[in-house]
């Protein structure tokens, strides 16, 4: 019996809001509404593929300054540093020509 009460209840519950969702959408103004909430839908979901890429990024810089941090503990960082530099200057000369 609780089975069939709660069935009734939920046909119900159903029947109101589809009558709530019918009365709404008849109200003055509510095309705007609507308008107006289908654009901050949009929004949102722009939102969030922006919030994944910046995760994406988070997790690519975590990992770049733990082999930073690596780098600078070996014995060897410090001379893969001073001829990283030269290389680094020479690349940041020949990005420059190119965008000349």
């Amino acid at each position: 019996m609780a089975g069939g009460r709660r069935q009734d209840l939920l046909g119900r519950l159903a029947d109101l809001s589809e009558e709530a969702i019918q009365r709404l959408a008849e109200a003055p103004g509510a095309d705007r509404v609507f308008t107006a909430l289908n654009g901050l839908r949009e929004r949102v979901d722009e939102l969030q593929k922006r919030v994944r890429g910046l995760e994406e990024l988070e997790k690519r810089l975590a990992a770049l300054e733990k082999k930073v941090d690596r780098l600078a503990k070996s014995g060897s960082g410090a001379s893969t540093a001073r001829s990283g530099g030269a290389r680094s200057s020479g690349a940041k000369s020949g990005s420059t020509a190119k965008k000349s």
